[in-house]
Formats: C-alpha cells, sequence, structure tokens
C-alpha cells in the first residue's frame, strides 16, 4: 500500500512539473518582439509590446542642459537673450523634476473613423523620452504668451514641473538627429518628424499637420506628422489615428 502511495506521490510531482513547464513556455510566447524603429527612442528606459501595443516608459528628462535644472545639477546652464519668435527669454517659476511615464501606443495604427482632439499635457514621446504637448497653453489659449518661456533648445517645465515641447525641439534637430529625422510618436502610434525632407521645409501638411509617403524608417509607407515653426506646430485637429494612454 506504502508502495503505491509512493509511487502515485511521484506520478503526480512529474505531472505537475510538466504542465508547470508548459504554463511557462505559454506565458514566455506572449512576449513580443518590438520594431526596431522604437529603439530610436533612446531616451526610454524599457521598451515592451504585447502584439497590440507598444510600451514606452521614460522619465522626461531632458537630456541637454537647460536654465530649468538645478544650478547644482549638471545640465544646468544659464540663459538669457532671445528665444522663439524672438522673444525675450524671461523665466517661468516652474523646474525641471522626473516622472514615470508610461505611453501605451499602438503597435499598427490606423486612420480613426472620429478624430479626437488632443488634450493638455502629453501627447506623444519624443526620442529623448521629454513628452510632446499641443498648441495650447491652457483650454484654446495660444502659446503667444509662453514663447519667451522657452529655454535655448524651446522647451519648459509646466507647474508640475514636467519638462515638454509644444514645438520644434532645437536639441534633436540641431544637435542629436536633423531637422528631416524622426522625432517621436503621438499617443495614436504615428510618427512625428521634423520640419524638413530632402532638405526642404515641409509645406502640404492636412488638417491634423500630417501627410501620408514613405520614409527611411517606414519604407512601404505610412501617415506622419511634421513638426514645423508655424501654428499648431506639432498637431493639428486633434490626432489622425485613435490615441491610446499616458500615465505617469
Amino acid at each position: 500500500m506504502k508502495l503505491n502511495i509512493l509511487n502515485t506521490a511521484v506520478v503526480l510531482f512529474i505531472i505537475t512539473a510538466f504542465v508547470s513547464c508548459i504554463d511557462s513556455n505559454a506565458k514566455e510566447s506572449t512576449s513580443y518582439e518590438v520594431p526596431e524603429v522604437y529603439r530610436k527612442i533612446y531616451g526610454a528606459s524599457s521598451i515592451t509590446s504585447d502584439g497590440t501595443y507598444i510600451y514606452i516608459k521614460t522619465n522626461g528628462l531632458p537630456d541637454h542642459k537647460s536654465v530649468y535644472y538645478s544650478t547644482s545639477n549638471d545640465l544646468y546652464e544659464p540663459f538669457s537673450g532671445t528665444t522663439f519668435e524672438g522673444y525675450d527669454f524671461t523665466k517661468n517659476p516652474n523646474a525641471i523634476y522626473d516622472f514615470d511615464y508610461t505611453f501605451k501606443i499602438p503597435l499598427n495604427p490606423t486612420e480613426a473613423s472620429n478624430h479626437s482632439s488632443t488634450p493638455l499635457g502629453p501627447i506623444g514621446v519624443s526620442i529623448n523620452g521629454v513628452p510632446f504637448f499641443n498648441q495650447y497653453a491652457g483650454p484654446n489659449r495660444p502659446l503667444t504668451d509662453e514663447f519667451k518661456s522657452f529655454d535655448q533648445y524651446w522647451g519648459h517645465p509646466a507647474g508640475h514641473g514636467n519638462y515638454h515641447y509644444h514645438i520644434e525641439p532645437l536639441y534633436l534637430t540641431e544637435v542629436k538627429a536633423s531637422r528631416s529625422a524622426l522625432m517621436g510618436f503621438l499617443l495614436d502610434g504615428f510618427p512625428v518628424y521634423g520640419p524638413e525632407e530632402n532638405g526642404i521645409e515641409v509645406t502640404d501638411l492636412d488638417d491634423f499637420h500630417g501627410h501620408s509617403h514613405a520614409t527611411e524608417d517606414f519604407p512601404e509607407g505610412i501617415y506622419h506628422y511634421h513638426i514645423t515653426n508655424t501654428a499648431p506646430y506639432i498637431n493639428g485637429n486633434g490626432f489622425f489615428g485613435s490615441p491610446g494612454t499616458v500615465s505617469q
């Protein structure tokens, strides 16, 4: 009798181990490869995919110098003179802080049947991990009064310390990449490019501030946005696709 009980225990152990192995393999199979283009987001701490969405984690800190960093920070740099549109620089009272952003964007974006408006706050993520904001300083309030607070790379922090770009991120277009390079992605999953294509300023944009054709990163063609130095700067009358989410 004792022998039978022992044999039964051994069989159960083997079955349990086998099932556990199958379960482990099943879990591993749910891990999806991230397309290489997203690796250009060098400011991300991690980039993963579940096969439907891409998850991009960043701390939102600019990797360039700014007058808005603490004077004890190595990236602090004083700034005076003029900023965007020739405005005399006036520092706003905010400082740069880090955040735990997670941008969840569609892996295979498509045009939305109903185009939703972009919200205040993050509407996308740039390649250095800094959020993109839309063309407003507040509900339907133009950026005019905020131009003077843009630092030497045309970004600034909001009241809670989240640094962001409303307009062309000069550090990316002039230092890290070029004016025609990939600048990041909006929450709807569509890419954002600089203000030029083949060395020429882009002008043929639709109401959402984008157009469709092949790019270096998407040789088969894709809808994409362009950053320009006139309103709406990054995005127009809402997202072209269906936006994902951002948490912080």
